[in-house]
């Protein structure tokens, strides 16, 4: 078991690049933030927040032309992709430039439906640092020329945190290797078009 780990993380590990620093990022077409937990109150946690703003930041300097948010939307009481793009619209992204992936349940299926969906072979990705090493490798293997950007806060992530990482690492290696489908794909939405189309009923702030 023990090796089984270790062989895990040297694979993943070997993905890249990982990135601390705006001005490091190459201007790419998409910046992709895979979503996390959303508190009670609708509003980002902590950890997605600085995602966001990272995300945000890139779109202002002009790195990246749209905004891809990926997260868990599967029952109406839960909703992280329009947590995120609220979040990005009230602070001055254009809601035409915020594409949304309703079915971003795990990062594999982030990767996976921003090739097979959205059409993204190059990008930014924004997580934390102890979730970069998975993210990048998870994006290579769907065939996305990606350079994940660490957003702050990582330093706040727990031991438990870092032990489910871990495990994580192992599940996302075992899932390339067996070839896990994400749990849905559905019809092709142009990332260079126009966002809204991917809105749901939920009115625009």
């Amino acid at each position: 078991m023990t090796t089984l780990v270790v062989s895990a993380h040297l694979w993943v590990g070997a993905a890249g690049p990982i990135v601390t620093e705006l001005e490091a990022v190459p201007s790419r077409g998409v910046v992709i933030v895979p979503g996390a937990r959303v508190d009670a109150d609708g509003r980002p946690s902590w950890m997605l927040a600085r995602r966001l703003d990272s995300a945000l930041a890139l779109y202002r300097a002009g790195k990246v032309l749209k905004v891809l948010v990926s997260g868990d939307h599967g029952a109406a009481a839960y909703d992280e992709t329009n947590a995120m793009r609220r979040y990005l619209v009230e602070r001055g992204v254009p809601a035409r430039d915020v594409f949304m992936d309703h079915a971003g349940f795990r990062t594999r299926d982030t990767m996976e439906r921003a090739v097979r969906v959205f059409g993204v072979r190059d990008a930014v990705i924004c997580t934390q640092g102890l979730y970069a090493a998975r993210t990048a490798f998870l994006a290579k293997q769907a065939g996305i020329d990606a350079v994940v950007l660490v957003s702050d806060g990582d330093r706040w992530l727990s031991l438990g945190a870092s032990l489910r990482e871990r495990a994580a690492t192992v599940v996302a290696a075992f899932d390339v290797v067996v070839g896990t489908e994400p749990r849905f794909v559905g019809p092709a939405i142009d990332i260079a078009g126009d966002g809204t189309v991917t809105q749901d009923r939920q009115p625009v702030p």
